[in-house]
């Protein structure tokens, strides 16, 4: 079984070239990626998320 490749939120941000405050208004209103948060309080976003949310984007600007 493979386990599914965590981003940290630094790195997801980075690659989509936002701020994290950006970020956090676009999650208050339900169009961010899902974040997952460790039990160490840290958080992550699992590849396949980020991916699938890039696609919605697309799909949202044609």
């Amino acid at each position: 079984m493979v386990r599914p490749q965590m981003l940290k939120l630094p790195e997801v941000l980075t690659e989509i070239g936002m701020s994290r405050a950006a970020f956090y208004r676009m999650r208050a209103r339900g169009q961010a990626p899902r974040l997952r948060k460790l039990p160490n309080g840290q958080l992550r976003v699992r590849r396949a998320d980020l991916d699938d949310w890039w696609e919605r984007c697309e799909a949202r600007a044609i």
